[in-house]
């Protein structure tokens, strides 16, 4: 099969749901749904599946892994070149440049060191890098990220960096169990990127969040900027193909909008 003339069927009903249940989340919260970014996590798909949501209009793709990413990126480019790839995993100082030379977001930063390697190795025919601050909102042992107050002045030296331009700010808050708890950190993000913002004079226009479970989509689209990503993470609305009994389960209550037995709380993934 062509990668430039992919099956759509497959994906067409999930990916129409998500973007209705987007735009239902910002009119509920007041917003313009073109200024939230739907971010499909193509981590482990082939390319021939990301060949099929582009051709249904999705156009921001997000990966963990680098060569797996470096492989698919060269595969599908030559058919679809408008294509944005975002890196979202954790960055490695041995796959600064391969990231650098690929990708046209990092989600990930965290560290001066790695960002001016990204900065350096960015090739001067491209755009500058665009890139997010990973900020640990909770302080969990088990996440990457700087802290909140020590966010400012790792954005103040990423924005002096040459090749990359600072979009915002990125977090992966703990699952709440309810809305009100679950927004509570997004906020926080949302007023620490301002204040960010207004005392280095930085225009950051960017909330980018990996959220495991939200009850409803729009407990946290007030306070979420683009983009929003939606992957395979269990309970997720699924938009490309299943392999397994139990995933195409999870899929098919995502596509029905109602919950997979066995999850928590929530049918669409928003992460």
């Amino acid at each position: 099969m062509s990668l430039a003339s992919p099956l759509v069927s497959p994906l067409a009903h999930p990916l129409s749901a998500v973007r209705q249940r987007i735009a239902q989340a910002a009119a509920a919260a007041g917003r313009d749904p073109r200024s939230v970014t739907l971010l499909a996590v193509s981590k482990t798909f082939p390319a021939e599946d990301i060949a099929r949501a582009a051709a249904l209009g999705q156009t921001a793709f997000g990966e963990n892994y680098v060569q797996e990413a470096v492989d698919k990126i060269a595969a599908l480019r030559p058919d679809w070149p408008a294509l944005q790839w975002h890196f979202i995993g954790p960055l490695q100082s041995n796959k600064t440049r391969d990231v650098a030379e690929h990708f046209d977001w990092v989600h990930s930063i965290d560290r001066l060191k790695l960002t001016q390697r990204l900065s350096d190795q960015r090739p001067a025919e491209l755009e500058p890098l665009q890139v997010c601050i990973q900020v640990n909102v909770d302080g969990e042992t088990t996440k990457s990220g700087v802290r909140p107050e020590d966010a400012s002045a790792l954005a103040a030296a990423v924005a002096a960096l040459p090749r990359l331009r600072l979009r915002g700010l990125m977090c992966i808050p703990e699952p709440r169990a309810d809305a009100a708890a679950q927004r509570a950190p997004f906020a926080r993000l949302r007023e620490l990127r301002d204040a960010i913002a207004a005392e280095h004079g930085l225009t950051l226009d960017t909330l980018s969040s990996a959220l495991l479970w939200a009850p409803k989509p729009d407990g946290r689209q007030r306070n979420q900027a683009r983009p929003a990503r939606l992957g395979k993470r269990p309970g997720a609305g699924c938009v490309v193909p299943r392999r397994n009994p139990r995933q195409s389960a999870v899929a098919g209550a995502a596509r029905a909008g109602r919950q997979p037995a066995g999850w928590p709380g929530g049918s669409v993934d928003l992460r």
